[in-house]
Parts: C-alpha cells; sequence; structure tokens
C-alpha cells in the first residue's frame, strides 16, 4: 500500500517517516554513508539483530523498485488498453459504414434493376408504337414514300458505287507498291549478288563484316514504303554451308514472318522471283507487308533472300479515301434527301390541298375551292378542280330543291287527300256494309271500292310516314320490349294470309324471352312486312323465322322457299316503288314503300336490315338490333346467307334449346306440341332438343 500511495504521491509532497530513514540508511550506489555511520558498527558481523537490520534496509529498496516496476507495467496495460479500445471503435466506425456503404449500394442496385426492368417493359409498346406510327404514315403520306424510298435507292446506289470505287483504288494502290516492291528487290538482289561474287575476304571477320553491311544495305526505314530483310540459308544443300554465315534479319525480323509457302516456292526455284502478302506486327500493330523472295549465292551456299515492304502508308490512303467517300455519300445522301423533300413538297402539296377541299365538298361545304397559281399542270389541275365543284355545286343544289319540292308536293298531297278520302272511305264503308241489299253487279262495285279505298288508305299513310322520314321528323322512342312476344303477335296478325297462301309459319328461338330497347310499333311494322313478302312470295311453301342473340345484338331472319330472288335484285330490294316483277300481280296489296319504310324504321334503331336470295331456292331477310338503344353492332347473331337451303344460328351463341312454333295452313293448332313434323322439310337447327308448339 506504500508503494502504491508513493507512486501516486504528486511531486513536492513530503514522503513518510519511514521512507526518510530508510532513505537515509540505504543510500544509492556510488555514495559513501554519512558521517559516524559505520554498518560494521551495527553488528554485520554478528548474526542477530544486526543480520536482521542490515536485511530489512534491502528488502524496503527492493519493494520500491517493484513498485515503480509495477506502475510502470500498469501504465503500459493502460496505454495498451486505451489504444486496443480505440482501435476496436475505429474498427467498429469503419465497420458501420461499410455495412451503410452496402446497403446503400444494395439499395441502388435494386432501384437499376427495377429501372431497368420498367425500361425493358416500355421497350416493347415503344416499339409498337414506332412501327405503327411509321406504318401509317406510310400508307398516309405520299411525300413521306417517296423521301424515303429515293433516300434508300440513293443509298443503294452510293452504297454500290462506294464499293466498286475503294475496290478499284485498291487494287491501284497495292498494284502499284507490288511493281515498285518486285522492281526494288530485282535490283537489290542484283547488287547483293554482285557484291557477295566480287568479295576477296577470307576471314571470318572479314566475311561477316561484308555480309552484315551488305545486308544492311538493304534497310531503307525512312521512305514511304519501308523495307527489311529476312537472309536465310536453303535447307538440305548438297555442299556444306558456309559456318560463318547462316542466317540474319532486320531488328524484330524472324524466320516465322516468311509465310512457309513463300519459303517453299523460293527453295525449288532456280532464279525466279516470289512475292505474297503478309501481315506485319509493327509496335503490336499488323500492318499490311508484301514480302518479295529469291535465291542468292555466297561461298558455296545458297541463301533465300526476302525483303518485306511495309505498305501501311498505302493502307492509311485507302482509309483517308474511304472516309472521304463516306463523309461525302452521308452528305450528297442528306442533301438529295433534302431537294427530295423541297421537290415533292411542291408536287404533293396541290395534291394535299385537293384532298383537304374535296373532304369539305364531301362533307357539304359546297362553296370551297382550289388556290389556283400559275400556269403549269398543277394550276391547270386546280382550275379544272374548280369548274368540276362548280358543276357538282349546281346539280346538287338543283336536285336539293328538287327533292324539297317533291317532299312538299308529296307531304301537301297526302295532308289534302286524308280529308276527301276519309269521307270517301266512309261512304265506301255505308255501301260495304249494306251490299247484301244490292243487286249482284252493285254489290260487286261496292266491295271493289271499299278494297280500293282501304288500298288507297294504306298508300296515303305510307306517303305520309316516308314524308316524315324525308323531314327528319322521325322520332325513335324506344322502351324495354319482348322482342319474341312480339314476333308471336304478328305471326297470328299474319295467321289467316298464312291460310290463305297455303304456307306454314315456323319459329325458331334460343330463348322464348328476349328484351330490346326498341320502339315496338316500327318493329312490329318491320316484321310484319317482312313476313307478308315471304308469304306472297313463298308459292305456298314453309316460312321460317329464326331468332338468336348474343352480347350486344338481336338477329330475327324470316326464310321463304319460293321464287326468290338474284345478288342484283337483292341489292335494290329496299328502294322505293321497285319491284322485281311488275307484272306480277300483287296478292295482298301494298303500295311498293314497305321495305323503304322498313329500312328507315331499322335506322332510327342504328341496325341492320340486309337481304339474300337465289332463283329458285327462295330468299332470306336478316334483321338485326342492337340489344341496348344506342349501341353499336359488331356481328349478327343469325347467318343471312343459309347453309346447305336452311338458315342456321350461330352456335357460339347458343344458351338455351330451341324453341319450335308451327302455324298449319289451315288455321287450327298442331298436331302436338314437338313442333313440325320431319315430313315438312325443315329441321330445327342444332342447339338443344327443347320444343313448344303454338298455334296459327
Amino acid at each position: 500500500m506504500d508503494i502504491e500511495q508513493d507512486h501516486r504521491t504528486p511531486p513536492g509532497t513530503p514522503s513518510a517517516p519511514g521512507a526518510e530513514q530508510r532513505a537515509a540508511q540505504n543510500p544509492p550506489a556510488g555514495q559513501n554513508p554519512p558521517a559516524g555511520q559505520n554498518p560494521a558498527a551495527n553488528g554485520a558481523g554478528v548474526p542477530g539483530e544486526a543480520g536482521v537490520a542490515e536485511e530489512a534496509p534491502r528488502d524496503g529498496a527492493t519493494g520500491a523498485e517493484a513498485g515503480q516496476g509495477g506502475s510502470a507495467r500498469a501504465g503500459s496495460r493502460l496505454r495498451l488498453a486505451w489504444g486496443l479500445a480505440r482501435r476496436w471503435a475505429t474498427r467498429r466506425k469503419v465497420g458501420d459504414r461499410a455495412r451503410i456503404a452496402a446497403k446503400r449500394a444494395r439499395v441502388l442496385g435494386f432501384r437499376a434493376f427495377r429501372a431497368g426492368v420498367r425500361g425493358l417493359r416500355n421497350i416493347g409498346p415503344a416499339i409498337l408504337a414506332a412501327r405503327g406510327g411509321f406504318a401509317r404514315r406510310w400508307r398516309r403520306s405520299l411525300q413521306f414514300r417517296t423521301v424515303l424510298v429515293t433516300l434508300l435507292l440513293t443509298f443503294v446506289s452510293f452504297l454500290a458505287v462506294g464499293a466498286y470505287l475503294s475496290n478499284q483504288i485498291a487494287n491501284n494502290l497495292f498494284q502499284e507498291r507490288l511493281a515498285q516492291a518486285e522492281v526494288q528487290t530485282r535490283q537489290s538482289v542484283q547488287q547483293v549478288q554482285e557484291t557477295f561474287d566480287g568479295a576477296q575476304v577470307t576471314d571470318q571477320q572479314g566475311v561477316l563484316k561484308l555480309v552484315n553491311d551488305t545486308l544492311n544495305q538493304l534497310e531503307n526505314r525512312e521512305s514511304g514504303t519501308p523495307r527489311q530483310y529476312v537472309f536465310l540459308a536453303v535447307p538440305n544443300q548438297d555442299q556444306p554451308r558456309n559456318r560463318w554465315v547462316d542466317s540474319r534479319a532486320s531488328y524484330l525480323r524472324t524466320e516465322n514472318d516468311i509465310p512457309q509457302t513463300l519459303r517453299d516456292a523460293v527453295q525449288h526455284s532456280q532464279q525466279e522471283q516470289y512475292w505474297q502478302s503478309i501481315p506485319l506486327t509493327v509496335d503490336n500493330r499488323i500492318h499490311p507487308a508484301i514480302a518479295v523472295g529469291n535465291k542468292v549465292s555466297f561461298g558455296g551456299t545458297v541463301y533465300e533472300l526476302y525483303l518485306i515492304y511495309d505498305i501501311e502508308t498505302a493502307q492509311q490512303t485507302l482509309d483517308d479515301m474511304q472516309n472521304v467517300l463516306w463523309f461525302g455519300g452521308i452528305f450528297l445522301l442528306l442533301l438529295i434527301g433534302a431537294i427530295t423533300w423541297i421537290v415533292t413538297r411542291g408536287v404533293v402539296s396541290p395534291v394535299s390541298h385537293a384532298a383537304a377541299v374535296s373532304e369539305k365538298l364531301a362533307s357539304g361545304q359546297l362553296e370551297e375551292r382550289m388556290a389556283v397559281e400559275g400556269e403549269d399542270e398543277v394550276a391547270r389541275l386546280g382550275a379544272s378542280f374548280n369548274h368540276m365543284a362548280a358543276n357538282l355545286q349546281e346539280q346538287i343544289t338543283a336536285l336539293a330543291n328538287l327533292s324539297r319540292m317533291q317532299q312538299r308536293f308529296v307531304s301537301d298531297v297526302s295532308h289534302e287527300l286524308r280529308t276527301p278520302l276519309t269521307t270517301v272511305r266512309m261512304a265506301a264503308e255505308v255501301l260495304y256494309d249494306a251490299r247484301d241489299t244490292f243487286n249482284p253487279v252493285t254489290k260487286r262495285s261496292a266491295e271493289l271500292l271499299y278494297n280500293q279505298v282501304e288500298r288507297f288508305q294504306a298508300l296515303l299513310n305510307d306517303l305520309l310516314e316516308i314524308s316524315r322520314f324525308d323531314a327528319g321528323a322521325a322520332m325513335l322512342d324506344a322502351e324495354p320490349q319482348d322482342l319474341v312476344l312480339v314476333i308471336r303477335t304478328v305471326i297470328e296478325t299474319a295467321a289467316p294470309i298464312a291460310a290463305a297462301c297455303g304456307s306454314e309459319v315456323r319459329l325458331f328461338t334460343r330463348s322464348p324471352s328476349i328484351v330490346v330497347e326498341m320502339d315496338g310499333r316500327r318493329i312490329e311494322r318491320v316484321l310484319r312486312n317482312l313476313l307478308l313478302n315471304a308469304l306472297e312470295h313463298g308459292e305456298g311453301r314453309p316460312v321460317e323465322i329464326f331468332v338468336a342473340a348474343n352480347a350486344d345484338a338481336v338477329g330475327v331472319s324470316v326464310r321463304d322457299h319460293g321464287i326468290g330472288m338474284s345478288t342484283s335484285e337483292a341489292a335494290r330490294v329496299f328502294d322505293r316503288f321497285w319491284r322485281a316483277d311488275p307484272a306480277r300481280a300483287r296478292t295482298t296489296g301494298g303500295s311498293g314503300l314497305g321495305l323503304s319504310i322498313a329500312t328507315e324504321d331499322v335506322k332510327l334503331h342504328n341496325g341492320w336490315l340486309q337481304a339474300w336470295g337465289k332463283p329458285g331456292q327462295g330468299s332470306c331477310f336478316r334483321l338485326t338490333l342492337p340489344l341496348r338503344a344506342g349501341q353499336e353492332i359488331l356481328e349478327s347473331p343469325v347467318a343471312l346467307q343459309p347453309a346447305d337451303g336452311d338458315v342456321v344460328l350461330v352456335e357460339e351463341q347458343s344458351t338455351r334449346g330451341v324453341v319450335l312454333g308451327s302455324f298449319h295452313a289451315s288455321g287450327g293448332p298442331a298436331a302436338d306440341d314437338a313442333g313440325p313434323s320431319p315430313a315438312a322439310g325443315t329441321a330445327p337447327p342444332p342447339g338443344g332438343p327443347g320444343t313448344e308448339g303454338e298455334e296459327a
């Protein structure tokens, strides 16, 4: 405890008395004890208390020294621990920073990967969009097509001409350098041979000096075509080789630079000269070179002498010329494209202007005209176009005025005839009711008068309806109704006419109820007109009505097996007052406006009314309506042209069994509820076995 306390005592603090006494009793080494103190006087020679007293100071001095050493070791341990702690803290900070940096790197990498994936996903639509835009521009722009085709043809022409010129220039440059190399090699080989033949040296040093000086004169590194040599002894000679001269080569050249084929040709030649193109490595780059070989002899030994000509300068000249051709071609290509664009713009702009004016004329803007400038072909085209537009405007205006006059005339006449016709009809009804009291001639006249007045009334009603369509006054009163129920009502209404014609009416439908947003009065009139026409032209054969619906539309087809009609007749069947056979007598009356009115009714519903016919096989009329008012029709669920003579429904749209309804000519009920008999000649379309019978 004293050692540790003494160690912790600050400087200038007085030490304990025991320590001073021990220090006085044990002076440091090299100092004499104080006067009057003799160690021997304390009984150093007596082994008793004096010996113990003598050892005590030694033990005290040893303890002090041990305390000082322990303090030093403790301090060093503390410093070492502090250093280790700081190093561990530094390493921990570095580790934390490394972990944070690694985490940030992972986050950035993940974000980059996600951005790359998103970019790859967007590449496909971008390519498709660019492709679609290019195709659309190609189809719609004559100027774009002209410029693009011109650029493509010009590029191909420049490519072909450039390749030809480059090839010719390269061949000419190579042939020129080859001719120079052959001439120089021949001269150099002759000079070397003359030097070797006139040599008068016999010692080794003189021979080596002569050969080296002669070969070094062959090198030419400063000219536009650097030249180097390779000097090799021909192997397998009959005479012994010169033991002093075996092979020589320029700096960095070896016999491996010479192709074996060239060496074989030179070795087996007499005095012919051979050459071959070789790749030459110069400063880690490959240069094109020409190796020309020949034979020389010296001292009875035959040697192969190859001169290598570096033609890199010719290659650089060729590259420069090719670059000039490329840049010049690109510049000319762009210049030609710009010129073509300007020229075609001057030609296409009037055409585009004419197309725009034509579209405006077609939309009803009859006052539009083209701007005419100059007297060239385009100006004459504009003047002719304006003259044509003026004539069309006059004719269209005249026809429009005439049409309005006709419509006004029909409307006025129809309205004016209603009052007298009503009076005549009332008188005809009175006469018709009292016909039994007349004589036979008067009775027949009353019946004819009544029938014709009824027909005249129907014609007048049709004319009034047509006049409303022409005036744009027809309105659609659409509401959800059951189309199948409307068809059945029409069939029941036409049952007497079917009985009179001797035809059987059959109904085929996928569902017993199909709700459609429609104007029931107009659709009933359309269906009644189609059915009456089928009965009139069916020649007593069965008439089928097929009904089916899909997700967007409902289709109704009326099929008869009568006289039929041709394709040209089917195209005109909806015209006003048109009849396929004007001499044919009408059995059901009619004004000739029924199908025209039906067409207008269907157009109000945004639907389709189409016809098909074939002479001798009957005809088919198809009505297609959207299930909801204002909806577009993509496909009709009922086929227009019958397959194998029977109308079929679209198989993909079948949801329920087929419902059959038969109406016999006698007007009585069907024989059973299973539908028509197989002898009727009509088989139900595929779709299901369910049937339902009805009577006329």
